[in-house]
């Protein structure tokens, strides 16, 4: 019996990798820590953050682990909805948290607050992006969020210990 071609499609669609998450992975040089909450409840504590520290949620998925602020200026103290609006690169920071499944129970979430120095319409914005050194505002702003989100979910006991090395990158979720 050949199946129908409504069934056969509605059997690819439903396994299409469809994720809210950028095509691309984290710098390597963001910070990782390891929280005790499952991925949903950091997400959802995420969106709430972003908006009391003054910045806006650009793109927030749940069930993708995923939340992203839009550009903001921490000089001007204001958000930024478009590149034309951008008067200060060096100041302006977007920040991008990755919340990943660790262990049962615990998360494994990603910090990456980004600038641009340089603005160049012919190229990807992800590739003049630039990591934010730990004396740039923005990287104040995404630490204060990870101050917040420990002190509200707590940090794994040998997370906590002296020394522990950070861990390795976890794999892109892999869709239904």
């Amino acid at each position: 019996m050949r199946p129908s071609g409504g069934l056969a499609v509605a059997l690819l669609l439903s396994c299409t990798p469809i994720t809210t998450r950028p095509d691309f992975r984290p710098d390597p040089r963001a910070v990782v820590i390891i929280l005790d909450a499952r991925p949903e409840r950091v997400t959802t504590a995420l969106d709430s953050l972003v908006p009391a520290e003054s910045l806006e949620v650009a793109h927030a998925n749940v069930r993708d682990g995923y939340v992203e602020t839009a550009w903001y200026d921490t000089q001007a103290h204001r958000t930024r909805h478009h590149e034309r609006e951008i008067t200060n690169l060096a100041a302006t920071v977007k920040i991008r948290f990755w919340a990943d499944p660790w262990v049962p129970g615990q998360t494994r979430l990603t910090v990456e607050p980004v600038y641009r120095p340089r603005y160049d319409p012919s190229r990807p914005e992800r590739d003049l992006e630039v990591t934010a050194p730990k004396e740039h505002e923005g990287n104040k702003i995404a630490q204060r969020f990870v101050d917040k989100l420990k002190e509200k979910f707590g940090v794994p006991k040998a997370a906590q210990e002296e020394g522990r090395p950070t861990p390795p990158p976890s794999p892109s979720p892999t869709p239904p």
